[in-house]
């Protein structure tokens, strides 16, 4: 079954090589791995980690710690990321929404990744380790070990997958607060703990816009082991009311105001709102609708609680 339905991944991932040659654009090393690194994505780690570190501090931040724990913890997510996709470079073949990657069209190799990705999770863990905290570097580290060697095998055995894939994505806030504050402490919890509901209807979205795909990767993502989608749907709207409950504790904490308090029931509203869409349609712009609102909602929430900090130090 995989070399059947192999053939056309790999057909595709050629053609696209062949084509770039033929219009005499070689592919580029330098340019492959920077898309390998997956930048955008480690840019919105970094907006994560930014946050723990600024709730964290006192009025007065410390810049140069700020900005070790950012570069620390972007080689972090580097290679996490090419570790990743050296692991399934020969299933994101098979994927129309991954075929074209460095890996699988074999711009980048697969030792090379992995090598690039082994020497970046020990530089990364080293430098905040020396720069910024032993507590720091232990969490930066985990975040690598369980996205790359837990997470990454399991989504070809369990659903549970996303549960577990959850824990690597919660884990640069409390980082940021780490660098900070060198402890755990209940505001980097919640952090991460908001990090962690906020994954769950995000990445349930996206396995049901793309439930074909991973199907024929063999992926076992929930809406591939349940395909009527029903356990997809009810998990959407249970983990996102958690969510807004959750988001309710650093107002309840003194961590954050009333305008915190305000933009979080409403957008979480919005949020449960889009979700309910989702249950009742069951197509896909109602997927991607739910996946969009998300991308908008993490970011809005994180700024809000960020400025209403800066309201109370003025």
């Amino acid at each position: 079954m995989t070399a059947v339905v192999s053939a056309p991944g790999v057909k595709a991932g050629e053609a696209q090589t062949e084509a770039l040659k033929s219009s005499g654009r070689q592919p580029h090393a330098v340019s492959s791995f920077i898309e390998m690194m997956k930048l955008r994505m480690v840019f919105h780690i970094l907006i994560t980690t930014f946050v723990g570190y600024y709730i964290g501090s006192p009025a007065e931040m410390d810049m140069p710690r700020l900005w070790q724990s950012l570069i620390g913890t972007g080689i972090l997510a580097i290679g996490a990321f090419a570790l990743n996709q050296a692991i399934e470079k020969d299933f994101d073949k098979l994927m129309a929404r991954t075929r074209s990657r460095p890996l699988p069209t074999e711009r980048v190799g697969k030792g090379a990744a992995i090598l690039f990705g082994i020497l970046c999770f020990f530089a990364g863990s080293i430098y905040l380790w020396m720069q910024v905290n032993v507590l720091t570097s232990i969490l930066g580290g985990l975040t690598v070990i369980l996205y790359a060697a837990v997470y990454t095998p399991m989504k070809r055995l369990t659903s549970l997958n996303t549960l577990v894939g959850a824990i690597p994505g919660a884990l640069p806030p409390l980082m940021g607060w780490t660098a900070s504050q060198n402890n755990l402490g209940l505001g980097g919890l919640m952090l991460a703990a908001i990090l962690f509901f906020w994954q769950l209807p995000h990445f349930l979205a996206l396995a049901l816009m793309y439930k074909d795909d991973y199907r024929i990767g063999g992926f076992k993502m929930l809406s591939v082991t349940d395909p009527t989608g029903e356990a997809c749907y009810r998990h959407i709207i249970l983990q996102t009311l958690t969510l807004i409950l959750v988001t309710i504790f650093p107002f309840v904490f003194h961590m954050a105001g009333a305008w915190y308090f305000g933009c979080a029931l409403l957008s979480g509203g919005y949020f449960l709102l889009a979700g309910v869409k989702l249950a009742n349609r069951r197509d896909h712009a109602a997927a991607r609708g739910l996946f969009l609102t998300s991308l908008v909602y993490l970011p809005l929430l994180l700024i809000v609680m960020a400025l209403d900090k800066a309201m109370n130090f003025v």
